[in-house]
């Protein structure tokens, strides 16, 4: 391979670390306590840990911190004398293709980064892993010769290769998986289906999309069938982003298997389905909400994570500035009213809601909701789940909780006058309620609500605060870089002439090895406007959004957009991305 790094084994290096006194451990092992990286103590607990969670030494070792990726490198390369590179800076396209078999090189993780000759160059975190060069010498009859790679950068390329998910499923039936599923079908249609699958690859395809989902943080995941191929996108950060193309042969069993879990009709595939699932993923149990959608080429599904933690972050989590945490913690103090959470779908509102409601949840409150699901389950809160075939309506629901003597109630989304005008009594006869509404800032809101045939006295009466919100990705402190935004782009996102006097400057993304295209996690941006005497006036006279907006405004309550350039001052986002995400 021209241009190849060269260096010069020294054969005595490897027979020096194979004949130390740390002869139990492993090669890696070895050679970080030979290199005073790790002390014996701390490289046998970690080997322990590492075969007590079924994975590999170095991965337990990075997990843990005790040596970056780059160091242990750059050590191994040291003390074995072998080239490192940095795939950073390799060019993917240019790798070579269809040398060894894609379920081989996932199964050892490796990538192969050249070939001269019979020479075959493989680049892995790993060089102590002699069957790994057996087993690619064997296969391809050429002469293996290691080059180390970073550990957390083989790792992302694996995964943008499809690797991750292991682009062929026969290579998932060797692997162990930790793994229950709980709440399992016992619908005697069903019985035959889990017979047929249990055992089968897609079973362990399923389970390690849905455990690389949970590693990346995924909000949702989306199997998706088309003509001539079926693909895999899971949403990392509010973005869409493709893992992998199984064969399309398996999308039949993919469904049936989803709906056996999911209790689910699996015999029915021409109307749209709705279930849940529920999954230990190690000692932490995760719920899955699961929709199917007939399409023209089969059914697409997608499965919506639900991780309980979410709800108690806290409210310092969720992004709120110092004077929009005290209005809501304020708002939510309050005996009775309506606190109205707004926005698109995916911004947020549920965790907020739910946010809420765990700082409320005491022994001595009663709260219920009703949801159209209940999304995450919380102790000490009585949840009811809509069900339109049976009568239970939101409407029937907010009935039936008016004669529980309820403290608290949440509705999940006020859909039409009936459910407002009883959510609404609610609140003004000593309840506080809490809800949500499909509108675009908060000033819009409350026309929204006039326009549903609420009467201005009863809005003007009972609505205490409404928040808006949207989420924007948050900037990966690794990797973000100051910008030069020209000043006229800055005047026209929103700030103002006395903003821009050189005391700060905004960060653009970059991208790193931790992070996804420069961002990593999201963060909220809030316009949270309390109910006051004027804004209550201009309602009764049933005033427009324009005019609750600028009254608002005079009292001081930021909107949407320029709560995000708060962050973006702060260094929080980028301004490309407050623009987007409150271009209303």
């Amino acid at each position: 391979m021209p241009g190849w790094p060269r260096r010069s084994r020294d054969p005595a290096a490897l027979e020096t670390l194979v004949e130390s006194p740390q002869s139990t451990l492993s090669g890696v092992a070895r050679v970080l306590v030979h290199a005073g990286k790790l002390g014996s103590k701390a490289a046998e607990d970690l080997a322990k840990s590492a075969k007590e969670r079924k994975i590999s030494f170095i991965g337990a070792v990075i997990a843990s911190g005790a040596v970056s990726a780059f160091d242990l490198a750059h050590t191994l390369s040291t003390a074995l004398a072998l080239p490192l590179v940095d795939l950073a800076s390799v060019d993917l396209e240019r790798l070579p293709k269809g040398v060894v078999d894609p379920k081989l090189a996932a199964q050892y993780q490796l990538v192969m980064l050249g070939r001269r000759g019979n020479r075959l160059f493989i680049g892995g975190a790993d060089p102590t892993d002699q069957e790994a060069v057996e087993r690619i010498k064997f296969a391809t009859q050429l002469s293996p010769e290691w080059v180390i790679v970073e550990y957390d950068k083989l790792a992302r390329l694996m995964e943008a290769q499809g690797t991750s998910a292991n682009e062929t499923l026969e290579a998932l039936t060797a692997e162990d998986f930790e793994f229950d599923v709980t709440d399992e079908a016992n619908q005697p249609e069903a019985a035959e289906v889990v017979s047929e699958v249990e055992d089968a690859p897609v079973v362990r395809f399923l389970q390690k999309m849905l455990i690389d989902a949970i590693n990346l943080r995924a909000s949702d995941l989306h199997f998706e069938p088309y003509e001539y191929n079926y693909r895999v996108r899971f949403r990392v950060d509010g973005e869409l982003r493709e893992i992998t193309q199984p064969p399309i042969a398996i999308k039949e069993k993919l469904a049936s298997r989803i709906k056996v879990i999911s209790r689910l009709d699996i015999s029915e595939k021409r109307v749209p389905q709705d279930g849940r699932m529920k999954l230990k993923f190690g000692n932490k149990a995760i719920d899955f909400r699961v929709s199917t959608l007939p399409t023209l080429f089969g059914e697409k599904i997608v499965i919506r994570i639900l991780d309980p933690s979410s709800a108690k972050l806290g409210i310092e989590a969720l992004g709120y500035e110092r004077i929009e945490k005290e209005r809501l913690m304020a708002a939510i103090a309050r005996p009775y009213g309506m606190i109205l959470v707004t926005g698109p779908t995916g911004s947020g509102k549920t965790v907020s809601l739910y946010t809420c409601l765990n700082i409320l949840n005491q022994p001595g409150v009663n709260i219920s909701t009703v949801e159209d699901p209940a999304e995450i389950n919380l102790p000490g809160i009585n949840q009811v789940n809509v069900n339109d075939r049976a009568g239970l309506t939101f409407a029937a629901a907010l009935k039936s909780f008016l004669r529980q003597d309820p403290d608290i109630i949440m509705v999940g989304e006020i859909r039409d006058l009936e459910t407002a005008d009883i959510a609404i009594k609610a609140a003004q006869t000593g309840h506080l309620v809490m809800s949500t509404l499909h509108t675009n800032d908060a000033p819009t809101t409350l026309t929204r609500l006039l326009n549903m045939g609420v009467a201005p006295f009863n809005i003007a009466s009972s609505v205490i605060l409404i928040t808006a919100q949207r989420l924007a990705r948050r900037l990966c402190e690794n990797c973000k870089t100051p910008a030069d935004y020209p000043r006229e782009a800055m005047l026209r996102a929103g700030y103002a002439a006395e903003d821009l006097d050189g005391s700060w400057r905004p960060f653009r993304a970059v991208g790193c090895s931790s992070c996804n295209s420069g961002y990593k996690g999201r963060v909220g941006i809030y316009q949270v406007m309390p109910m006051t005497d004027a804004l209550q006036r201009i309602i009764l006279a049933e005033g427009t959004a324009v005019d609750i907006a600028d009254q608002a405004r005079s009292e001081g309550v930021r909107d949407l957009r320029q709560s995000g350039l708060v962050k973006v001052r702060a260094g929080v986002t980028t301004l490309e991305e407050v623009i987007a995400v409150t271009n209303l």
